[in-house]
């Protein structure tokens, strides 16, 4: 089993079904219009296996590296996608064929040279494609027939050119921490974001061809010279489309390559001087006390290639230094213009607002003018208020006034006799009760005087002094309670004038 074949069977949950698979493998091209649903899911797998396969660099290509955005059909395809149970899949050309119609896989060479982006849409008709289509409703062209055989050529993965793509933006946008950061040669480009889509596969020259071209056509993100090699990123806070290379741009590049070249050479340097010093070292000591020719020869061999290296190591560190120091006051350079230019555009803002103000004598009149008509409308208030003055009249004022006493005393005189009434019935209700007990009393005593040998005369008059007492002392419980409303009457009249005492 091929390597292609394992990661396919291991990854892709559609092949490890038994039953999928002999789908999968059969020659699911009649599905199409028998089952629509089985030849476009068997499509879809077929499809992902490979577009997932390709961005783990398992798809045969031809050269040493392997492309992750680029997929080759053949003969090489089918063989590492046979299987000892289920043979070759006899569908794979219908698989390209729909693929390349949905332009979800594009032919490299059409991918490159194509002036407008993949994601345009061309809404003129022409007469071949009326005629085209007229031929495929009758049956005459396409259909199962011409996708018989597998289609020989190198295609390109849209959905992997996206992924990539979105992993490069994201990861400039961490490293963009000036305007000089966003500008790269293609070495420089290559070195930072090759292992954008897959950290143990880098991007082959391939798909950074086709990713610098799918960032600067179809997805505008950044600025790409082919001739010069430059490469300048949009400025990430910024929406709008990419400036074009200019010389500057170029110098910058060129400048940033040359420093990362001298970054990587400092320690092969500092590495190989060790080296030499530990072979000298070796060469004194395996001989004798008195060393012979050849040792002497060696040793000094030695130290001199280590003398040569320390030399050059001291160069190309201060020429690092003094490229990263130039480069340092390009930066602010850089950034003082851009600075400039935001003043220059403020100032140019500034003053078209100030001669839409009118300047300082405008803004004088606009206040004059604004305080003369304050001063109107003051002057309006005052007489429309003493003409409002006048017409009020104090005799009305005064009618009104007392009528409301009148009213307030009415209310509250018709308050007062209703809960006198009130009070009164209360009164009364509970003198008929206690009358009512007096009575069952005074019969309960003449049955016991009766009983007892008590004369009804004696009765009468026992009865008789229990029965007045109560009355007694509840007529003067209720002429209490009349006198203190009447006085609670004439206190509130003596601290309200305004309603007087009844």
């Amino acid at each position: 089993m091929t390597e292609l074949l394992q990661f396919i069977l291991d990854h892709e949950k559609a092949f490890q079904s038994t039953g999928r698979l002999a789908s999968l493998y059969s020659d699911f091209r009649l599905q199409a219009n028998t089952n629509p649903d089985g030849y476009n899911a068997n499509i879809s797998a077929w499809r992902k296996a490979l577009a997932d396969a390709a961005r783990a660099g398992l798809i045969p290509s031809q050269g040493g590296s392997r492309d992750l955005l680029t997929i080759r059909t053949g003969d090489e395809l089918v063989q590492a996608l046979d299987s000892k149970q289920w043979g070759r899949p006899l569908a794979l050309g219908s698989v390209i064929h729909d693929a390349v119609e949905k332009k979800e896989m594009i032919p490299l060479k059409d991918f490159l040279s194509s002036n407008t982006s993949i994601y345009s849409r061309n809404w003129t008709i022409t007469p071949q494609q009326v005629i085209t289509w007229m031929l495929r409703q009758l049956g005459m062209v396409g259909g199962v027939s011409t996708q018989d055989r597998l289609a020989v050529g190198q295609f390109v993965l849209v959905a992997n050119v996206e992924s990539a793509a979105d992993a490069i933006l994201k990861k400039q946008s961490s490293l963009a921490t000036s305007s000089t950061s966003n500008i790269y040669s293609l070495s420089t480009f290559t070195s930072a974001f090759s292992d954008a889509l897959n950290p143990s596969t880098p991007l082959s020259p391939t798909d950074i061809s086709l990713l610098l071209t799918y960032l600067s056509r179809d997805r505008p993100s950044l600025s790409y010279s082919p001739s010069s090699g430059t490469i300048k990123f949009a400025p990430t806070s910024s929406p709008t489309p990419p400036a074009p290379i200019t010389e500057e741009d170029t110098t910058m590049a060129r400048l940033t390559t040359l420093i990362a070249s001298l970054r990587t050479q400092l320690p092969l340097l500092t590495t190989r001087i060790a080296t030499l010093d530990t072979e000298a070292r070796s060469a004194v000591s395996s001989s004798s006390s008195s060393l012979s020719t050849s040792a002497k020869s060696v040793a000094r061999t030695a130290l001199r290639q280590k003398k040569l290296a320390e030399t050059t190591l001291v160069q190309r560190g201060d020429t690092l230094a003094q490229l990263e120091a130039a480069l340092a006051q390009i930066e602010t350079a850089a950034g003082n213009v851009a600075v400039v230019a935001a003043m220059r555009e403020s100032a140019e803002v500034l003053r078209g607002l100030n001669e839409r103000v009118g300047g300082v004598e405008g803004v004088e009149r606009v206040t004059e003018g604004l305080r003369e008509e304050m001063g109107r409308v003051e002057e309006v208030s005052a007489v429309l208020g003493e003409v409002g003055a006048e017409s009020v009249e104090e005799g009305e004022v005064e009618e009104e006034s007392e009528e409301l006493e009148r009213e307030v005393r009415e209310k509250e005189k018709r308050v007062r006799e209703e809960r006198e009434e009130r009070e009164a019935e209360e009164t009364r209700r509970r003198l008929a009760v206690l009358e009512q007990g007096e009575g069952e009393r005074v019969v309960a005593s003449r049955e016991e005087g009766e009983n007892g040998g008590m004369t009804s005369e004696a009765l009468e008059r026992k009865s008789g002094g229990k029965e007045e007492m109560p009355v007694r002392q509840a007529t003067e419980r209720v002429e209490g309670m009349s006198v203190d409303e009447e006085q609670a009457a004439t206190n509130e009249s003596q601290s309200n004038p305004a309603i007087p005492a009844e």
